[in-house]
């Protein structure tokens, strides 16, 4: 991985800073909401005293046992409806319909108060309907209202229409209350009423009757209670209304229940505090808030329920006689509400449940601008710290790069050039660039000195070497016994061999010289490789030197003669590393501009260790009594092909080596 990486990788951790704020701010709503809570708490119990003092607008458990099962609730209305059959003008949810099973399909039906009227509305599926006449008043379609009066006598309120339209109640069989009135309306389904009643009339028990005629004689009766007594008819309490009217503050919401649940009076509501983050967010932030805060349950399980009889979890622990609190978050707008239900006791006995609901948009919520601060300026500072190390990485990596190349360079053409990039700077890289400067200019000074030191050494060398062959040579005049003269052969053969290699050193330094100051002509390569090659072969008879011009055109600029020395290397390399007898197949070629001449002999492989320095000065892989080659042969080919633009190369072969060498056309 690349400096820029890794520094990128680093910026990472600057994360670390963001999430830590979100820590801070989740730990802070949380201690905030528990505050609330606590609050709430306090206030939902001093409430609870003071409702403690209405047992009568709370139903005990003693009055409880007169009444049948299937209570019904008449939900508050804001104002009064028009009495046409329908239910559009109604202030009620359309969730507020309770259903109960009927005959041809599911009934609905709903209640209400308006001032000392109970209004009632009931959707009826009636494949077909049967209207009362006058001779038939009985096994007719009809909807009854059932109560108790006060001397425990039974009241029937009977609605059985002769026609669409309005219809006026029949009480207790046949006795028409003008009070009482009803609009009977048909739909494709069946029929739908809609009716009110003075409140007056019916007693604290209500039940819906639903009379389905089939045939004459045959009717099926649904109804909202099973027992021989309807249900408790459950109304809101003007009185408890009228308290928590005095309770009732910016986005704080007062609900009432009896011991069973029912909504006996609501006052406030949580979204009339500050809206400031009620607002719906965008999708993405919405996510990261739902990811990064506590969630909560929807915040839709706080509202009323739509039956008027609240069953939430918290407000059923209160139910059972213990304050419970909870807390409601909305997945779209993030707006939180904070809840506490309170027991409400009269002396030992639970009346019913004080609930206390407020929103939490004045403390830190979901869409709490805080949050959606500090996520944007974090990103930012991330974005911006990234960006930075970026840049940094970027600037460092370029600099170690430039210092690698200048290391690089520094050696081309086998001199050391100690000038690299940085060398002025005041950091490690500048240490760094002015040890490698340093460590250059000695390994060029002291490269410079091997350079020079087969000159110095063949020039030092020659006078003394001259003086003992002359001396050697006035030895063989003098007389000598058998073991003298053995040991004058011996020093011969030793100054001859010092000779030659005084030799090799001396044209090795001469050849780079010739190589820069060799005077540039125009010639065929090809005319050149065939006259060399056919010397070649006089040279070595044992040998076949076959050939081979794979280019169209061989001409190109150059020095001649030293294209020759630098193939007699290689042919002399050749023909001492091949078998007995063996050709050596030299082919010319042309590719990339270049000519290429391909030297290939049977024979030996070159060892894997020694292919990287082949062509060094004193390097030679020969065995035996030719490992004592100085090995500048290959090294005199090098500097003859690179002289002339162009590289030489070895490789193995299935049976042997080749050797390949390219040159610049010039």
């Amino acid at each position: 991985m690349n400096l820029r990486r890794q520094l990128l990788l680093i910026s990472l951790l600057t994360l670390v800073l963001p999430w830590a704020g979100v820590q801070f701010i989740r730990e802070t709503e949380t201690a905030l909401r528990d505050g609330q809570q606590q609050m709430l708490a306090g206030t939902a119990q001093a409430i609870a005293d003071s409702l403690a003092q209405f047992p009568e607008e709370f139903l005990t458990p003693q009055n409880r046992t007169t009444f049948g099962a299937g209570q019904i609730y008449a939900h508050p209305l804001e104002r009064e409806p028009l009495l046409d059959g329908y239910l559009d003008d109604w202030t009620t949810s359309p969730d507020s319909l309770r259903e109960m099973r009927g005959v041809d399909g599911t009934i609905r039906y709903l209640f209400g108060t308006w001032r000392q009227q109970l209004w009632f509305y009931v959707e009826v599926p009636d494949q077909s309907m049967v209207y009362a006449g006058p001779n038939n008043s009985n096994d007719v379609d009809s909807i009854a209202l059932t109560s108790v009066g006060p001397e425990n006598e039974t009241i029937e309120l009977r609605f059985a229409p002769e026609a669409p339209g309005r219809i006026v109640a029949r009480r207790d069989g046949n006795n028409s209350d003008q009070r009482i009135a009803a609009h009977w309306q048909d739909t494709p389904n069946g029929y739908q009423l809609e009716g009110r009643v003075p409140r007056q009339v019916l007693g604290p028990a209500v039940g819906l009757v639903v009379n389905n005629a089939r045939s004459a004689g045959n009717s099926v009766r649904s109804s909202t209670y099973s027992g021989p007594q309807p249900g408790r008819l459950v109304t809101p309490s003007p009185l408890l209304q009228s308290v928590l009217g005095g309770y009732v503050q910016a986005g704080l919401r007062l609900i009432v229940t009896d011991r069973d649940g029912w909504r006996l009076a609501s006052a406030g509501s949580i979204s009339g505090g500050s809206r400031r983050g009620s607002r719906e967010r965008s999708g993405w932030l919405r996510l990261a808030y739902d990811a990064i805060l506590e969630p909560g349950e929807e915040a839709q399980l706080a509202e009323p329920d739509p039956s008027g009889r609240e069953q939430q979890r918290y407000i059923a622990s209160a139910l059972n006689g213990s304050m419970q609190d909870s807390w409601f978050r909305s997945a779209q707008t993030g707006r939180a509400v904070v809840a506490v239900a309170q027991p409400v006791w009269s002396g030992n006995v639970q009346t019913g449940v004080v609930v206390l609901q407020q929103g939490t948009d004045a403390i830190l919520s979901l869409t709490s601008d805080a949050l959606t601060r500090l996520m944007t300026f974090t990103l930012i500072a991330t974005l911006a710290a990234a960006g930075a190390l970026l840049g940094y990485a970027s600037w460092l990596s370029q600099r170690v790069r430039r210092l690698s190349h200048g290391a690089r360079r520094a050696l081309d053409k086998d001199r050391a050039h100690a000038e690299l990039p940085s060398l002025a700077a005041h950091d490690e890289i500048g240490d760094l660039s002015r040890s490698f400067s340093s460590v250059l200019r000695q390994l060029g000074d002291y490269n410079e000195y091997l350079r020079s030191l087969a000159s110095k050494l063949s020039h030092e060398l020659r006078t003394p070497l001259t003086i003992v062959r002359s001396s050697l040579d006035n030895l063989e005049h003098e007389p000598l016994s058998t073991e003298g003269r053995r040991y004058t052969e011996r020093a011969r053969d030793g100054v001859d061999r010092l000779k030659g290699i005084l030799n090799a050193m001396s044209e090795a330094n001469r050849i780079e010289e010739l190589v820069t100051q060799a005077e540039i002509e125009a010639f065929d390569l090809d005319h050149v490789l065939r006259s060399a090659l056919s010397a070649y072969a006089t040279a070595w008879p044992q040998h076949a030197f076959p050939y081979r011009n794979a280019a169209n055109n061989t001409l190109m600029r150059g020095a001649p003669e030293l294209i020759i020395q630098l193939l007699d290397k290689l042919i002399d390399n050749a023909v001492d590393f091949s078998h007995s007898d063996a050709d050596i197949q030299t082919t010319l070629r042309e590719d990339n501009g270049m000519l290429h001449v391909d030297i290939v002999n049977s024979g030996p492989p070159l060892p894997d260790k020694m292919r990287g320095q082949l062509f060094d000065s004193m390097v030679s892989v020969r065995a035996g009594s030719a490992s004592q080659h100085l090995g500048l042969g290959l090294f005199i080919a090098r500097v003859i092909a690179e002289g002339h633009g162009g590289y030489i190369t070895a490789d193995n072969t299935d049976d042997g080596v080749r050797f390949s060498f390219a040159l610049a056309r010039g």
